[in-house]
């Protein structure tokens, strides 16, 4: 359980503290015990923001043919194709393995044990291993993000993001 600060619903602008359970939510839980700073916390969160807008896919759309007899194209938004670049720029940081690891923690909502244990490996070092990885993964992402540089990213994720 962790303390937040959520929007007051009786107050407009005000904000009221809350608890919140972290039990599915191993960034959260890392957090909580201390195992990972803030700049890595908001960088896992910027990391699964980005990953929500560049997965979510185009709008519903009537699957109708179109005139000509091919299907419907369906376009990309520009938030879309942000995101995917900031994605593209974290994969190229992290390399194969960290990108695994990142999104077995950030997207599948797995902990460092169950990380370990869906490879096969058990016990305490390999949970140990995995705990330490991804911190190492986390601080690859705060300094990406900005978060560790102090050069934080725009929250819109529209700041000027140069692919190499």
């Amino acid at each position: 359980m962790i303390e937040v600060e959520i929007d007051d619903p009786y107050e407009a602008g005000a904000k009221i503290s809350a608890i919140r359970s972290v039990r599915e939510d191993p960034l959260g839980d890392r957090f909580a015990r201390g195992y990972i700073d803030q700049a890595q916390f908001d960088a896992g969160r910027e990391f699964q923001r980005h990953f929500g807008i560049a997965e979510r896919g185009p709008s519903a759309r009537q699957l109708s043919e179109a005139e000509d007899g091919a299907p419907p194209r369906e376009n990309l938004t520009d938030g879309q194709l942000l995101a995917g670049k900031w994605l593209a720029k974290c994969y190229r940081k992290l390399g194969a393995d960290g990108s695994a690891l990142v999104h077995d923690m950030l997207v599948h909502a797995m902990s460092a044990k169950q990380i370990a244990e869906s490879r096969g490996l058990a016990g305490q070092d390999w949970d140990k291993y995995f705990a330490k990885r991804l911190w190492e993964c986390l601080n690859t992402l705060a300094v990406v993000y900005g978060f560790a540089t102090g050069d934080k990213i725009v929250r819109d994720g529209t700041k000027d993001l140069t692919v190499q």
